[in-house]
């Protein structure tokens, strides 16, 4: 296992297999602009991708998450799952997507190896839905059945809602409701700054405190031990049964023991949320046989690593101009 300079281990990695998606969700990807996608040739292969896992999983990752973009537009996904699952030292391996195709995919994901998904979705209205997911065709109730058909096929589901002061604060207890009697744990998240794109300011972040505060009033609870060592979700269990979490990187940072990395779509490693630079990895994948020199560039990296935006958000040294886009990295 490898440290940064703050000692924070390397253990999770995020994987972005493509940077497109069928939504435009305004905190990511907003529907009123042009984007430009990675032509194909440009993509990291499933057996690139696999040598990236195994040199990340030989300095001591031990989860890996599938995202995008939208990480089940890629084609004949469930093989790049199979591939990850069989990496020595891999316990974890996750898929975050918007749900849309998640009824069609979820068995044969589950069957290659996927352990977990985790399902974006900020409201329960069909209108609100399609009006945040900016598609007007974007259907609510494809995504709560890609929902339920992870269920059936043995996936643990959670679902993450961004929280946006004045645009779907309103849903939170019904959003806590229906994952309650479903058996998904749900996790609030603070609408944070990431990319440059959605034009965010503090008076539309409904914060943690204020969450907490609203569920507390209508459900009884108490604060949890996380599950592991650097979980970003604080903890809350009901008193009778069940838990929610609270994801406050803008109120409360949680930068002191991240250990996550993320590789893009094309090979790039960045090791914040909110970097604009990352390490290109893509001719070390392509041109090394045995993965010593991935695993030297790793190694350099991130023992240089000393990122800790969220804690120093709004001040002059916390300033990064052109961030790298959500959709680029998967969050």
């Amino acid at each position: 296992m490898i440290y940064d300079q703050l000692r924070r281990p390397l253990r999770d990695l995020r994987i972005s297999v493509t940077d497109r998606c069928n939504f435009r969700c305004g905190y990511c990807m907003p529907n009123d602009r042009v984007y430009r996608f990675l032509p194909k040739r440009e993509l990291l292969t499933f057996e690139e991708l696999a040598r990236a896992a195994r040199a990340f999983a030989e300095l001591g990752v031990n989860k890996l998450r599938i995202t995008g973009g939208e990480p089940l537009l890629r084609q004949e996904l469930p093989k790049l799952i199979a591939m990850l699952a069989s990496v020595e030292g891999v316990d974890d391996l996750a898929l975050t997507t918007n749900g849309a195709y998640l009824a069609a995919h979820a068995q044969a994901m589950k069957e290659a190896g996927l352990t977990r998904v985790t399902v974006s979705l900020d409201s329960l209205d069909p209108a609100r839905f399609a009006q945040l997911s900016g598609r007007r065709d974007a259907r609510l109730q494809t995504v709560l059945e890609g929902m339920e058909a992870a269920a059936a096929a043995g996936l643990p589901v959670k679902v993450n809602m961004v929280v946006q002061k004045g645009v779907n604060d309103d849903e939170l207890l019904p959003m806590l409701g229906y994952c309650r009697e479903r058996g998904y744990i749900l996790r609030f998240i603070e609408f944070m700054d990431v990319g440059n794109l959605n034009d965010w300011n503090m008076a539309r972040v409904t914060t943690a405190k204020e969450i907490v505060a609203r569920v507390r009033a209508a459900h009884p609870c108490q604060p949890a031990a996380a599950n592991y060592p650097g979980e970003v979700a604080r903890r809350w269990l009901f008193r009778d049964g069940g838990e929610f979490g609270v994801i406050a990187s803008v109120t409360q940072p949680f930068c002191g023991a991240c250990s996550r990395a993320r590789l893009s779509a094309e090979g790039k490693l960045y090791t914040c949320l909110f970097a604009a630079d990352g390490l290109d990895l893509r001719a070390a994948l392509r041109g090394d046989d045995d993965g010593s020199a991935v695993r030297r560039l790793l190694s350099q990296v991130w023992r240089d690593r000393a990122d800790r935006y969220s804690e120093l958000r709004g001040r002059a040294e916390s300033t990064v101009d052109n961030k790298v886009e959500m959709f680029r990295i998967g969050g």
